[in-house]
């Protein structure tokens, strides 16, 4: 498969020079010490019961589903790491690495020192993030690609935000009809694309097309869920949460394919610590000159479309219109995020003669 990234050998080693942490002997954050098989995970009464406040567990999620979704990915590529399921660990990795999943309220040492691998439940990083493992692991139980329906699954509830967070499939189901329905809808695509006599191009397209609604839709259901523990975090690093949620518009509309290695290269100028009052992009003296762009350049972007009324999002959305012009999307991302020389100009510019060749 060919990778849908341009950048030059020397230009990468340039940019994981200053790049924020987000992988470990190139895998996920700790991702060979979480459990790969669901009965590695604590069981009572028959029924693994998973806490999903413990970094491990929650990785073991995410490694437990690129291990039972691997037989389905053939059309993806070759390698093990070609998976469109690696950008969700490698996102959480860098959320404990920079601090994101610490308690934000300072009220308990949750994730910091003494207590490393807690998940906070007041972290809005990690609500979010609860909405693309948990609902998604749930809905892959219930399809029957994880256990083989043999097996139920309970998740602890945390006890410093009870009632916040939907505890099983029939709780989430009960909460969010509409999206564990549409990931239930991802995971039988996923089951029957791939058993298709269709090209793996073909296959290729209609999975990743499906999964990228579910994150969407996932996103969207959490920035409602989550809106509320915003508030514990400084004007700048709530600027950039909800810039990093409108860059999923973007991303999600090129059919990214979220591999290990094209995910690595996309979240590795993301800031390496938790944004403060006074910080303010491309001129915060501790983070890198990527880092420092990537925040600008999401700003941006935001900017941008709220002075366009949304029809940024929309005309980028409209010219996302047949795989080819997804392919030069995803260029086009490529040089906004890593290139400060490319002007945020030509990026309007290009993006309107692509909206009129549709």
């Amino acid at each position: 498969m060919q990778c849908i990234w341009t950048l030059s050998l020397l230009q990468l080693v340039a940019l994981w020079a200053n790049a924020a942490v987000v992988t470990e002997n190139g895998l996920p954050i700790l991702w060979d010490q979480a459990p790969s098989q669901l009965l590695e995970l604590p069981q009572v009464d028959n029924v693994v019961t998973i806490n999903p406040w413990n970094y491990l567990q929650r990785m073991s999620l995410y490694r437990i589903l690129v291990r039972s979704t691997d037989k389905y990915m053939a059309s993806m590529g070759t390698n093990e790491t070609d998976s469109l399921f690696w950008g969700l660990p490698l996102q959480m990795g860098w959320k404990l690495r920079s601090g994101r999943l610490v308690d934000p309220t300072g009220t308990t040492t949750c994730g910091k020192e003494g207590d490393p691998m807690c998940i906070s439940a007041n972290s809005w990083w990690a609500c979010v993030n609860y909405y693309l493992s948990v609902i998604t692991f749930l809905a892959a139980v219930q399809k029957d690609v994880i256990g083989g329906g043999l097996i139920q699954v309970q998740v602890q509830e945390p006890a410093e935000a009870a009632g916040d967070y939907c505890t099983s499939y029939t709780d989430c189901s009960t909460k969010y009809p509409d999206l564990m329905a549409k990931w239930e809808e991802f995971f039988q695509t996923l089951k029957d694309v791939s058993a298709s006599e269709i090209s793996d191009f073909e296959k290729r397209d209609q999975i990743l097309g499906v999964y990228w609604a579910g994150q969407h839709l996932s996103l969207n259901t959490a920035s409602i869920s989550c809106k509320a523990k915003m508030s514990y975090y400084s004007s700048p690093e709530v600027s950039f949460a909800k810039n990093w949620m409108n860059s999923a518009d973007y991303v999600a509309a090129t059919y990214f394919q979220s591999n290990l290695n094209n995910s690595v290269l996309f979240m590795s100028p993301l800031p390496s610590r938790v944004l403060q009052e006074g910080d303010s992009a491309p001129n915060i003296a501790d983070l890198s000159k990527e880092e420092n762009h990537t925040l600008y350049i999401f700003g941006w972007m935001t900017r941008m479309n709220r002075i366009l009324m949304g029809s940024l999002v929309r005309m980028w959305r409209s010219a996302m219109c047949s795989d080819k012009a997804r392919e030069k999307g995803r260029e086009l991302l490529q040089d906004l995020v890593h290139d400060p020389k490319f002007a945020a100009s030509t990026f309007v510019s290009i993006l309107k003669e692509m909206t009129r060749s549709c």
